[in-house]
């Protein structure tokens, strides 16, 4: 209440000033063409009115060259006209109760916006002097006290008139401003409206283009507060929630056939099938005939409550573009009475409707105009005209036109929505009056608890009253009040249907209350919305489909984020929702599946003792065993043979049990790891494979020492014989020196050497070697052995359970042992490959070598290519076929011998014999086994036989 009296104090002063100085400077600058209605006469208060009944103001040459002039309008809107009429009907209406303002008549003064800021200044000017010039600051007129403005129209309309009554504290109450800037108190602290606020249906929409999914739409504004504000909130909320705007256009004010066609290239060429459209139906009406023109069909339109329920806009034709579009409509009554007041309207009761008559049926009330308009057709026909057009005046209206016979917006009252907020807003003011008549002395509102008196009020002192109305609306029941100004937010949800004639019926399909809980604003009826789609479903209207679960959304550079790519997610990675933004890792013992949209547990792999491949292997391990123990039984059989004990039967057996173990630890390999067969299996391995090479390094390395002995031998014999040839030379007798020189050669092959190197010392490399490895293996066991582990890196689908070494370096080093017992026992027998006989150990051992180094060499780059159970597998291939290869290269030529050519298994094919070349012969590996004999023995039985 004390701002309230400083603004009127402030007002006084100001008037006052103005007053003083305007004795001597006040001048009226111009005169406002205005057009409307008044009723002032005999009333007791006044209620002001503005609407766009034209639709634009009518050009102008620009010449100033004269006297400024207001400018005319143009372009009658029927729709407008009627919120006119409306408003003339229901303070008609209060004037009739009994209950309602019994004692005071209402007047009004309404003028034409006529849908331009500067002609809703002007009336407001007018409307606050009190007289047809508008002198600021000054209430020139002496009649009724003037209640409250009622209007302007057009938020634009009513922001330029709300700032001016604000000045001076004065009611507006608007019916069809909705824009969210309007609640502004600190701007407009006098506004009031009975429209939503923009704000709620802003929300409305963007929650209808979430209830749908699209997530990829194209924005239309008016070039008004009322487009830029609305657009600008539904941005807000839906780019918040992931929405994305294809494009968005402004609708020129001043027609633009060069802007209009440009935003229909721009609707066409976009990929939004969903297109928001914030306009009054004035300014969207050019761009409706182009794109009617242009015959831009397959979107889907949503719609403001400003044109949702348009006759401006829903002209014929319009199905096949507009049809299906779903928009917001404020609350639709039916008013009792008022099709009756449209349909008895005077022609003649003032110069607006006189035009509304004439625009409607295209004729003239004026006869002298008529006669005119007659007389220049009649002139075209050089007098030849017909009687009846000489002789009254063609195009006059009778008056007695019919208005009930034309089906046009003005009288078509099936959507009264705007009209009902016209009605709403007049009684609001109506009521304010009556709380104020009616106020009790000392029960009043104002300083020192005073009242107003309704004859003489202040426009601030009603203004307290209509903040507080609260009524329920005629024929309604509606209760109205306001909030800040605003009203509750409330819409019907609008939907296009197209007729079976191929006109545009309004489908309500749902609701929407911006004062419910958020989850509970919304309610609509899906299936009986009508589309605009070749499919008859609710279009589809996105940059990018959604990424299915299995991929993510890749942003494109420089495109909205509706705009993506959908990447498949890599290997191990999954997404198991719709647009995920990031694959999630699997854990460890997970892997994703096919489709990658779901973690997997990874299969479980070893080399079973069941499966085909694994049987296999138990089969030739088994197989190679039984064939070495067989082997085993033939020597032991033939124990006492010259060929057996030629070669060490103990050393056989020994290498033979090795071959045994290594045929048998092959099997431990098999089946899941185990702490006990990780170690036992590779151990077993490096044990076997010691006593194996050690034992044949031994019979090596006396197999050497034998060949380097015959070679000393018969280099001594081969000197000898040489001597003996020079004597006999000397002597005279070449023949007989010739004949004792070849005997001599076989005496002394005949006379071999003992070995340095007995079985006993063979017995003990092998068991010596075999302990170092023993021990080796003793301490890997102890220090770091072997354990079971899960490899979950060689292969991404599959967890391995494998052996693990324990420690590369002991591994590395045990096996590096076993290598260099192969490669000495390979070393001397290659060196003792010469000694010939009818059975040649030697060569044995040196094929049987070689094939275990192809056999390790080949296995290396196998084992490294391969992953899982077949690592074990090449293992365990290797280990058979080094095995099976010793076994085949030192014991199938004996076998052979013993079994099949027993007769060669005597003490005389076990002695050496000559080669042919030169007469000399070599030792053999079997006779040479009790020494050579000494060369100074062979020249004395030479020097006896001489």
């Amino acid at each position: 209440m004390e701002i309230d009296g400083f603004l009127l104090g402030l007002s006084v002063f100001l008037h006052f000033h103005v007053s003083v100085s305007s004795e001597a400077t006040c001048k009226l600058k111009a005169k406002f063409n205005l057009s409307g209605y008044k009723d002032v006469e005999k009333k007791k208060v006044i209620i002001g009115g503005m609407f766009p009944v034209h639709k634009t103001i009518a050009s102008s040459d620009a010449n100033t060259s004269g006297l400024p002039v207001s400018l005319g309008c143009e372009g009658f809107n029927y729709r407008t006209f009627r919120w006119t009429q409306t408003m003339v009907f229901a303070i008609n209406e209060i004037n009739n109760m009994d209950d309602l303002l019994p004692n005071t008549d209402l007047g009004y003064v309404i003028y034409d916006s006529c849908f331009t800021i500067s002609k809703a200044v002007e009336g407001t000017l007018t409307y606050l002097t009190g007289q047809d010039e508008a002198v600021p600051n000054y209430r020139c007129g002496t009649g009724a006290p003037l209640a409250a403005l009622v209007g302007a129209g057009g938020s634009d309309l009513s922001i330029a008139t709300a700032r001016i009554l604000g000045l001076y504290h004065f009611p507006q109450v608007g019916y069809c401003s909705s824009c969210s800037a309007l609640e502004s108190k600190f701007q407009f602290p006098t506004f009031l409206r009975t429209i939503p606020n923009d704000k709620h249906q802003s929300t409305a929409m963007a929650q209808l283009v979430l209830h749908f999914g699209w997530t990829w739409v194209g924005t239309i504004a008016a070039d008004d507060d009322y487009g830029k504000y609305g657009i600008k909130d539904f941005k807000e909320q839906v780019e918040e929630a992931g929405v994305c705007i294809s494009f968005s256009e402004t609708l020129p004010k001043v027609s633009s056939p060069e802007d209009i066609h440009r935003i229909v290239q721009t609707v066409v060429e976009s990929t939004a099938k969903i297109i928001v459209v914030y306009s009054s139906d004035v300014d969207l009406s050019p761009l409706v005939l182009e794109l009617l023109r242009q015959n831009v069909t397959n979107r889907t339109w949503i719609a403001s409550e400003a044109w949702v329920t348009s006759a401006l806009i829903n002209q014929p034709g319009v199905s096949s573009v507009l049809g299906g579009t779903i928009g917001f409509a404020v609350k639709r009554a039916n008013i009792p009475g008022l099709q009756q007041h449209l349909l008895d309207l005077d022609p003649y009761a003032d110069p607006l409707t006189e035009e509304f008559w004439e625009t409607l049926f295209n004729c003239t009330l004026d006869y002298g105009t008529a006669l005119r308009k007659s007389n220049e057709r009649a002139s075209v026909f050089d007098g030849t005209a017909p009687k009846a057009i000489r002789v009254g005046p063609d195009g006059l209206c009778t008056g007695s036109e019919s208005l009930a016979q034309l089906n046009n917006t003005y009288s078509d009252i099936s959507q009264l929505r705007i009209t009902y907020s016209v009605y709403k807003a007049v009684y609001a003011v109506a009521h304010a009056l009556h709380n104020l008549e009616h106020c009790k002395e000392g029960q009043g509102p104002f300083i020192g608890i005073g009242c107003a008196d309704i004859t003489k009020f202040e426009p601030w002192q009603l203004m307290y009253y209509l903040k507080n109305v609260r009524f329920k609306v005629p024929h309604t029941d509606e209760e109205v009040y306001f909030t800040d100004g605003d009203v509750e937010g409330f819409y019907d949800i609008i939907n296009w249907g197209v007729e079976g004639n191929g006109e545009i019926s309004y489908v309500t399909v749902g609701h929407y209350n911006g004062t419910a809980t958020l989850g509970e604003r919304m309610a609509i009826i899906d299936d009986s919305i009508v589309w605009n789609t070749e499919a008859l479903e609710p279009p589809r209207s996105v940059c990018s489909e959604n990424c299915k679960p299995g991929t993510r959304k890749g942003i494109r550079q420089g495109e909205p984020v509706c705009c993506f790519d959908c990447i498949p997610c890599a290997d191990g990675e999954i997404s198991n929702m719709t647009n995920a933004r990031e694959c999630v890792l699997c854990s460890g013992d997970h892997w994703s599946n096919e489709a990658h949209d779901a973690c997997v547990a990874k299969i479980i792999e070893f080399l079973a003792f069941g499966e085909p491949l694994g049987i296999t292997l138990i089969v030739i391990s088994t197989f190679g065993a039984l064939v070495t123990i067989a082997v085993g039984v033939v020597l032991f059989m033939h124990v006492g043979s010259p060929l057996v004990k030629a070669n060490d039967a103990l050393l056989s057996f020994l290498l033979l049990f090795s071959l045994v173990v290594t045929f048998l630890c092959s099997i431990v390999f098999l089946g899941e790891p185990q702490h006990w067969s990780c170690m036992t299996s590779q151990v077993a391995l490096a044990l076997g494979f010691a006593l194996c090479l050690s034992s044949l390094m031994g019979k090596a390395a006396v197999l050497m020492l034998r060949a380097q002995a015959l070679k000393a031998a018969r280099a001594r014999s081969k000197a000898a014989a040489k001597a003996a040839k020079e004597a006999a030379a000397n002597s005279g007798s070449p023949d007989v020196i010739v004949t004792n020189t070849t005997n001599l050669s076989d005496a002394l092959a005949a006379a071999p050497q003992p070995d340095v190197l007995t079985s006993a010392h063979q017995r003990a490399i092998a068991v010596m070697a075999t302990l170092i490895q023993a021990l080796a293996c003793t301490v890997w066991l102890i220090i770091l052995p072997p354990y079971p582990m899960k490899n979950t890196s060689a292969q991404n689908i599959k967890i391995i359970l494998e052996c693990s070494e324990g420690s590369v370096v002991f591994i590395s080093c045990i096996f590096a042992y076993d290598i260099l017992l192969a490669l000495l026992a390979f070393i001397f027998a290659f060196l003792a490959r010469k000694l010939e006989d009818h059975f040649s150990e030697a060569k044995c051992i040196t094929f049987g070598m070689l094939v275990f180094f192809i056999v390790w060499i080949s296995f290396v780059p196998a084992y490294l290519s391969t992953r899982g159970k077949f690592m074990v597998a090449v293992q365990i291939f290797a280990i058979l076929a080094s095995s099976f290869g010793i076994l085949a290269c030192i014991f199938l030529p004996k076998c052979y011998i013993l079994l099949i050519k027993p007769e060669r298994n005597t003490e005389e094919m076990m002695r050496p014999h000559a080669r042919p070349r030169d007469g000399t012969s070599t030792g053999t590996s079997a006779s040479l086994a009790t020494g050579a004999t000494d060369v100074n023995a062979t020249t004395a039985s030479t020097a006896i036989d001489d």
